[in-house]
């Protein structure tokens, strides 16, 4: 990871202007994209978080609360880097923000779902505290399994707190 180019990434709310560039990773990025207008509908809220260097999109993350009697679900709903922004740290970078943003609405899980096949993103979502919960078969349009993963903020919380050992 080269630390230097996520210090100089910026992690800001989402605005339309970003959007055709959202566009562009997603599709880079995954088999079966999301269309144009599901992004549109998430401008404004608060878990939609893109990361900028030099004007450019380097990635994006879509999450969102929903209430859960009293013990609120976060869900990450999809995050991606540009392809020439990878091992840099963006994704992390992306996610921790996201995250804390989920804390602070009030989630007391976050949720997300991942190819069986992604590792590098199943090492970075293991990295920074999701465990496996279970597969879901066919999860995919081309019918590939995902896998639930599930972090608990409170414990989250605490492990960032903590200094290293």
């Amino acid at each position: 990871m080269t630390a230097p180019l996520a210090e100089e990434t910026t992690i800001r709310q989402a605005e339309q202007a970003d959007l055709l560039e959202v566009f562009r990773i997603e599709r880079a990025c995954f088999p079966q994209p999301w269309p144009f207008s599901a992004f549109e509908t998430f401008v404004g809220e608060p878990g939609f978080l893109v990361a900028v260097r030099d004007l450019t999109v380097q990635g994006y993350v879509v999450s969102d609360v929903t209430p859960n009697y009293g013990r609120d679900i976060g869900h990450v709903k999809d995050i991606a880097v540009a392809p020439d922004a990878r091992g840099e740290g963006v994704g992390r970078r992306l996610l921790t923000e996201a995250l804390a943003r989920l804390a602070v609405a009030g989630a007391a899980v976050v949720k997300l779902e991942v190819r069986e096949t992604n590792d590098v993103a199943q090492s970075l979502y293991r990295d920074v505290g999701f465990e496996p919960m279970r597969r879901v078969p066919r999860y995919y349009e081309d019918g590939e399994d995902a896998l639930l993963m599930v972090l608990d903020v409170a414990d989250w919380q605490q492990s960032r707190s903590q200094p290293p050992s």
